[in-house]
């Protein structure tokens, strides 16, 4: 699920020796920053790529030297040229260089945590590079060719940039640069270039998304603003926001539900809970109790959307969006809520909150989830209009639980009574999931949560 990342800081440097699995480099992904071990024992012979690249997962970005001496190069022998690679991946073009002794051929690092190095394949240049396939002999990066589709930047007018990378290479810099300043000049008219087909549909909807940072608008230079860049995070969430809206026909409907029984019951067990588990019992867990029930009544909410087919998940893994000191919110996952119980829930909420917090999340803890919670009662709000955590099809708010007089039906006939009450709102995706469905869903979860025992023992 993650296309990309970005390096944050090389912790080794060129000419280092290396370990396996000795930390090589920092790198973020969606939210979670991550080191990236050494595949292999060996020598850093060359960095691709710099801090604050963000670099599409599979590309090389680093050069490794497992056996032989420092610097050499790998003989090549005189044959046609190979095969290119099924990606292209980024490389310095140099000038060829006199035969050397042969060496075995470097490792290569790649930004997967999990992935194997793979054997580095010199090109027929004899410099260990690989050969791009444009008939100029250009080379342009996946980003820069994603950037070039969404911006309609013809293939001639990327032709006709400096690069001001290694070997001439455009790089994103450039590319932007050259964005900005296409309005204010007269540039010839070119007809646009045939789009870089997308391997996956996921590729797809990445390079389609939109900036944050356009369109840009002009303020006076009169002390009265102040320009904030959006940091790291913003900038994703902000990406991921656009792209649901874009991608989801967003409805929203509402229940409210007495939850009078269940406020009694957390306010009686809280401390004995604490005592008996060593854990603080929040409305929380008993909200994703809720949710996981009626999911199993209705598991049509569980799915996702790829292109005209629905993918029912036989998992049900619930994220929880959290807050964190930053203002930011981050969504990890409790994976297979339904294989706990109610102290089970506790412990993962519990848990997965303070590793959030922390700055403690690994990127599996925010992966392959299915439906979301978000508990805007946080912030003391009554209600809300969530927006889909993609690729799910559903995300359900919790407002504020608030003391309101409610009439209640007796044996005697109808009263007035202070109750515990509060509004849950679920937005679904409308390809998939009709009024009917997502209405009933949502009503479902209101009931289990309105019949709570609150007889029950811990």
């Amino acid at each position: 699920s993650i296309m990309e990342a970005t390096i944050l800081n090389w912790v080794k440097n060129v000419g280092d020796k290396l370990e396996e699995d000795e930390t090589i480099l920092e790198i973020a992904t969606d939210k979670v920053d991550s080191e990236i071990p050494s595949p292999v024992d060996g020598v850093l012979v060359e960095i691709l790529r710099q801090v604050n690249d963000v670099v599409p997962v599979g590309e090389v970005i680093a050069i490794l030297e497992t056996e032989g001496e420092a610097g050499s190069t790998p003989e090549v022998p005189q044959q046609a040229k190979a095969p290119e690679p099924a990606i292209q991946q980024e490389q310095p073009v140099q000038e060829a260089k006199p035969a050397a002794p042969v060496a075995p051929a470097p490792q290569v690092a790649k930004v997967e945590a999990a992935a194997p190095a793979v054997p580095y394949v010199p090109a027929t240049n004899g410099a260990g590079t690989a050969i791009p396939s444009n008939k100029n002999g250009k080379f342009y990066s996946p980003l820069v060719r994603s950037i070039s589709k969404s911006e309609n930047v013809s293939l001639a007018e990327l032709e006709s940039i400096a690069g001001s990378g290694k070997g001439g290479r455009v790089t994103k810099k450039d590319l932007l640069n050259y964005i900005s300043q296409r309005g204010t000049s007269a540039a010839p008219s070119v007809p646009a270039a045939a789009p870089v087909a997308a391997a996956t549909v996921a590729a797809a909807s990445v390079a389609k998304k939109a900036s944050p940072n356009t369109p840009a608008t002009s303020f006076p230079a009169n002390g009265s603003h102040e320009i904030i860049e959006m940091d790291r995070m913003r900038k994703m969430i902000a990406d991921h926001m656009v792209m649901s809206k874009q991608t989801s026909p967003h409805v929203t409907s509402f229940v409210e539900a007495d939850v009078t029984n269940l406020v009694d019951w957390r306010n009686s067990v809280k401390g004995e809970f604490k005592e008996k588990y060593g854990e603080k019992i929040t409305f929380t867990p008993i909200f994703i109790e809720a949710v996981v029930k009626a999911i199993q009544d209705f598991p049509m909410v569980n799915v996702s959307v790829d292109g005209t087919n629905i993918i029912k998940k036989k998992n049900i893994n619930i994220g929880m969006a959290t807050a964190l000191p930053s203002g930011n919110l981050i969504v990890p996952v409790i994976k297979n809520a339904n294989g706990f119980n109610l102290v089970g829930l506790t412990q993962q909420v519990n848990s997965l909150a303070n590793k959030a917090r922390n700055n403690k999340l690994k990127p599996e803890d925010i992966q392959s989830g299915t439906f979301t919670v978000t508990n805007v009662g946080t912030f003391g709000n009554v209600m809300g209009t969530p927006i889909i955590n993609q690729p799910q099809v559903a995300i359900l708010a919790l407002g504020a639980i608030r003391k309101k007089p409610a009439v209640l039906e007796t044996e005697h006939g109808d009263v007035i009574a202070i109750r515990q009450m509060m509004f849950l709102s679920l937005s679904y995706d409308h390809r998939v999931v009709d009024g009917f469905l997502g209405g009933s869903f949502l009503r479902k979860v209101a009931d289990y949560l309105e019949a709570f025992d609150k007889s029950q023992t811990i």
